[in-house]
């Protein structure tokens, strides 16, 4: 499973660091014809979240004006009733914008707003610029690979060169924009970050120094961290090092390099710690890079100059204890028991008594909508895990007894629960922090995997048991 970079070029209202010597609160003052007696909200970022500044309703001919605080600075957006919306830095500049709606971006105009008059043309001409260099990166390798056309030398060059003028031609915009301008640091990291799908596909011999600059990248920037950009820019680091084309070994000899680097910054700043890690743990647990979290909750662990959240250091502790290679605590089936094809007499009394070559352990609960989901799912694949010597054995989180019966009554396999939810020794034992939570152990109770899907487990089930029957 790949990262999906989701870099969405659109104009932007920026701001500078500067704003600490201009007088607040500042406004944002557009017209917008076609929207009417309709609310219209601006937002801002705080790391990984956005929060409510402020909103209004336009006029009857599309008027609306809106204020910003000191405490805003960063990137913001205005965004309509149809959920439409116009990316926003706030800078201590006063704004004024034109346009009909904020479905149409490309025919809204700021009228007022230096560095916003500079990002709404870079976000206009950068990725035209981009789009023909793909046209270029793509007939530069038909004339270099292909024998018919190697031989012909001057198109080569000439597409060599012109390629060179665009980069440059976009280089030489961002290198005038003042040094003390939000847009002078904003643009290149959007840009990197928006970059690296293109560079794992089509310019290769980037790959290296774009993940230099990566890496350069402090995470505990203020800039960065009221910028939008936080959750793109770690995504689109870890998605080229593991589409660098380099074997998986390597790959993870990198993320540990980039982990170790973006630390070096983070440890000095404990809330930025804690949401950084975490985004980033729970990143590489989804696209099954385990052994790159591993290390990240390892170092994360043995880190003593922070405090790490609660939440945080129970799902790092999780992991620790109960990472793939570990024993699984034994589990008594104590409290109410149901399976089909059993009864009291044949019911396993604990988890090492049921005869199976693996288990699939699963935590969840009614009221969990993705548990439904799952356990639905599961029941359809467990006559086939069946024959390949699985077992499923759902433990329940559930506190009420009517609730919990209705649940599992149409599960096909071994239901338990105690009633006692997060206080229950099984889940305490197994570290549960989030449902579902799903183990995968063999008859020694060794932890085979720790699937981030049921879709990822029945991969396992075909690739390990089905491909060698």
């Amino acid at each position: 499973m790949r990262f999906i970079i989701n870099v969405i070029l659109i104009g932007a209202i920026l701001i500078s660091p500067s704003c600490s010597t201009s007088t607040f609160p500042k406004t944002i003052v557009g017209n917008l014809s076609l929207l009417a007696n309709q609310k219209i909200k601006l937002e801002g970022f705080n790391g990984l979240k956005s929060y409510s500044i402020t909103s209004t309703t336009t006029d009857a001919k599309g008027n609306f004006k809106l204020n910003y605080s000191k405490l805003d600075y960063g990137m913001g957006y205005l965004i309509s009733e149809n959920n439409k919306s116009l990316f926003v830095v706030l800078n201590g500049e006063d704004v004024h914008i034109i346009g009909e709606t904020l479905s149409k971006i490309e025919a809204i105009k700021v009228k007022k707003g230096q560095e916003n008059q500079w990002f709404e043309q870079y976000a206009k001409e950068h990725p035209r610029r981009e789009q023909i260099l793909k046209a270029w990166d793509y007939l530069e390798k038909v004339y270099t690979a292909d024998s018919l056309f190697s031989v012909q030398n001057v198109p080569i060059k000439s597409i060599q060169q012109e390629k060179q003028r665009i980069k440059n031609e976009d280089a030489a915009f961002l290198e005038k924009l003042p040094k003390d301008s939000y847009v002078s640091w904003f643009l290149p990291i959007r840009k990197l970050a928006s970059s690296v799908a293109t560079i794992a596909q089509y310019r290769k011999e980037e790959i290296p120094a774009t993940i230099v600059a990566l890496r350069a990248i402090d995470y505990t920037d203020l800039r960065l961290y009221k910028s939008g950009l936080l959750k793109t820019v770690i995504e689109s680091h870890f998605w080229l090092l593991e589409n660098s084309g380099h074997p998986l070994d390597s790959v993870l000899l990198e993320m540990k390099i980039s982990i170790d680097g973006m630390m070096v910054n983070l440890i000095k700043d404990e809330k930025k710690f804690n949401e950084v890690n975490k985004f980033l743990f729970e990143l590489l647990e989804r696209h099954s890079l385990f052994q790159a979290s591993e290390y990240l909750a390892i170092k994360v662990l043995n880190e003593d100059s922070c405090t790490i959240d609660d939440d945080l250091a129970k799902q790092l502790e999780s992991y620790r204890a109960m990472r793939k290679g570990k024993t699984a605590p034994d589990i008594v089936f104590n409290g109410d028991r149901f399976a089909l094809g059993y009864n009291q007499s044949t019911f396993p009394k604990k988890l090492s008594s049921i005869k199976s070559k693996y288990t699939v352990v699963v935590f969840g609960a009614s009221w969990c909508p993705k548990c439904s989901e799952d356990l639905l799912e599961i029941s359809s694949q467990y006559t086939k895990w069946k024959e390949q010597g699985i077992e499923v054995v759902f433990i329940s989180l559930d506190e009420d007894k009517e609730k919990y019966n209705n649940f599992v009554k149409i599960l096909p396999f071994i239901s338990v629960c105690d009633y006692q939810k997060w206080n229950s020794d099984i889940v305490k034992n197994y570290y549960v922090f989030g449902t579902p939570t799903i183990y995968l152990l063999n008859e020694s109770r060794t932890i085979l995997l720790r699937p981030n899907s049921v879709k990822q487990l029945d991969t396992w089930v075909d690739w390990n048991l089905l491909r060698k029957s």
